[in-house]
């Protein structure tokens, strides 16, 4: 049987007044070092399965700040079913928020199918710094099949529009030279905030296969590319401590 279930986080200035979680969804209020709250994702079972379909929502209201990571990597793996399985993430960033989303990978078994959503609202001065790391295949194993889609809108306006398609169900070439070039981990850092409009980022290559790109907007994206998950976490992390440092984002967690 597959599983519906929804997660649902709500931070204001005082506190987490809406912090909820169904089946393998388990909100929990962790220690933040810094100012803000802090939210760890803790897996409860085995998802997303063939057939489950996954929601995750938080909004950051305004004057907030939020930082949501995960216990353990997310795994798709395949199901009773032959239909794939869902998980949306819906995020929301009001007026002088800031919500550091920082989950744990996102590994494609063999055999699975998973179709992966995330959709993000900022208000015009709200700041982000959003990872996504999708690791193809268990050790010694191919991959899924995984399309993800992320967009993000700044005040109302498209900031970014990106599509992924990796494995067996992709278009042929996903493995070729031109795109992953026989790699196993891809990720992103997409970092947004008012700051980049007075200091916007100029575009560079961060060693052999990685890159930070500035957006048509105030923002920038480092896409990576490595053998592993381990080598792939380094080059976002040094990413981000440099973004630190530089003051392009507040440095808490």
């Amino acid at each position: 049987m597959s599983v519906h279930a929804t997660a649902r986080i709500v931070a204001t200035r005082t506190g987490l007044p809406v912090l909820t979680g169904e089946g393998p969804l388990a909100p929990r209020r962790t220690r933040a070092t810094g100012a803000g709250a802090r939210v760890t994702v803790v897996g409860a079972m085995s998802a997303p399965l063939g057939g489950d379909r996954l929601t995750i929502e938080a909004e950051v209201r305004d004057g907030a700040r939020l930082t949501v990571d995960a216990a353990a990597a997310t795994v798709a793996l395949p199901g009773r079913t032959a239909e794939p399985a869902h998980y949306d993430v819906r995020l929301s960033v009001g007026e002088g928020g800031e919500l550091h989303w920082l989950p744990e990978q996102l590994i494609s078994a063999y055999g699975s199918d998973l179709r992966m959503c995330t959709r993000v609202e900022l208000a015009a001065s709200a700041r982000l710094v959003l990872r996504d790391e999708q690791i193809l295949g268990r050790h010694g194993e191919g991959p899924g099949t995984l399309l993800t889609r992320l967009t993000v809108h700044r005040a109302g306006r498209p900031l970014l529009d990106q599509e992924l398609a990796h494995g067996p169900g992709a278009a042929g070439g996903w493995d070729g030279g031109a795109v992953l070039g026989g790699h196993r981990a891809v990720g992103q850092l997409l970092i947004a905030g008012p700051e980049f409009e007075e200091k916007p980022r100029a575009p560079r290559l961060l060693g052999d296969t990685a890159v930070l790109t500035p957006l048509a907007g105030p923002a920038a994206l480092v896409t990576a590319l490595a053998p592993d998950a381990l080598r792939l976490r380094r080059i976002l992390d040094e990413v981000l401590r440099d973004q630190l440092n530089h003051g392009s984002v507040a440095a808490y967690r």
